[in-house]
């Protein structure tokens, strides 16, 4: 479908298509009240216009190798189409989504139908809990700094992440969240991690102890170093999520940039920890689902931070990063926090794009 689009340009053009979405919405948000109906409207029919879109655009790339692992699943499925068997010994629902894909299923056609249920759940989670604002919140979640590169590279890890977060769209109805939950794990073990959270966080229900323990883990990785990931890689992981921690196999050796301690990704995990204290401690918010998922992200970034030197140390980061549109923005649809609130979100918002644009356009 957009096969026109020269490849070298391809992930640029949605990065530049996103930036000038965020510049239109400051612009928006500095000049108009966003309880002004005829904004309201404007911004939930232009939303499903981008949402389809980018899906449509995520989902129907070119193979290539500047989508990472894209053509690493390429060629599993086309050898899958000619007939041959795969070996599944790991991911079962992602490896047995591809067996039965390839039945009646192009590789183009597999790779729209992952990145759907990649995006859709994001999708759904915005709409009940953003109500008539939830473009706000999706454009949060598709300017995220990673979210781009977990629909095109590492689409196990991506459907992971997107089914615990469709699980936390029935956090009402717990037997549907822990069948999500459940999913996303054997979509991409490595989604033990934010499930693990969960539950720690559901028992310790304090906030401040999430903070100490986020704290604690900065100077313990630091003194530590490299000797975390050799502790948590005993531990007995399924074979994936121990690959990331101690590297080896060739799948295992795309690499952040650079490793050894990412304080550039730290100060970006602290904007996250920030809001939380902010309006948790200093607005008092005391919505329990809000501090749910605060502590979700604060055990599964604690975690990121002592195996920060790991060669694939990445893939953890996103396990606690995909959460970071919901705990920066989640109170400020849902509570009145400022006078000028509509503003400060809109600069927000725009400054947390803007990472994501100077990290994956600028830098590179």
């Amino acid at each position: 479908m957009f096969d026109f689009v020269p490849v070298e340009f391809y992930t640029n053009i949605q990065y530049y298509a996103l930036l000038f979405i965020a510049v239109l919405m400051l612009f928006h948000s500095l000049m108009y009240d966003v309880r002004d109906e005829q904004s309201i409207n404007f911004f939930n029919y232009f939303g499903y216009f981008v949402v389809i879109l980018f899906t449509l655009y995520i989902g129907q790339r070119q193979v290539s190798g500047r989508f990472g692992d894209t053509v690493n699943y390429d060629s599993a499925y086309k050898l899958l189409l000619q007939g041959k068997e795969m070996k599944v010994e790991k991911d079962y629902l992602f490896n047995y989504l591809m067996i039965f894909c390839s039945k009646f299923m192009s590789v183009r056609g597999f790779f729209q139908l992952v990145d759907v249920l990649y995006v859709l759940p994001c999708f759904l989670f915005s709409r009940k809990y953003f109500g008539r604002y939830w473009f706000f919140a999706m454009f949060m979640f598709l300017g995220s700094f990673s979210f781009w590169t977990y629909g095109v590279n590492g689409l196990r890890n991506g459907l992971g992440t997107a089914f615990f977060v469709l699980g936390l769209y029935f956090y009402e109805r717990k037997w549907w969240m822990y069948v999500c939950f459940l999913v996303s794990y054997f979509m991409h073990a490595s989604l033990i991690i934010p499930i693990a959270a969960f539950f720690v966080a559901g028992i310790y229900k304090n906030p401040r102890i999430y903070l100490y323990i986020w704290l604690a883990a900065i100077p313990l990785s630091l003194a530590g170093g490299s000797s975390w990931t050799t502790f948590f890689s005993t531990l007995g992981f399924e074979d994936r999520t121990q690959g990331y921690l101690t590297g080896g196999e060739a799948e295992y050796n795309v690499q952040f940039s650079k490793i050894g301690f990412r304080w550039d990704f730290l100060m970006y995990s602290a904007f996250a920890v920030f809001a939380g204290w902010y309006f948790i401690f200093k607005k008092k918010i005391t919505d329990i689902f809000y501090i749910h998922l605060f502590g979700i992200y604060i055990v599964a970034n604690a975690f990121w931070i002592l195996v920060i030197t790991a060669s694939f140390s990445n893939r953890f980061a996103y396990l606690s990063w995909f959460l970071m549109p919901v705990v920066i923005a989640y109170p400020m649809f849902r509570y009145k926090i400022w006078e000028d609130q509509y503003k400060i979100f809109g600069i927000v918002m725009f400054l947390y794009f803007m990472f994501t644009f100077y990290m994956n356009v600028v830098l590179l």
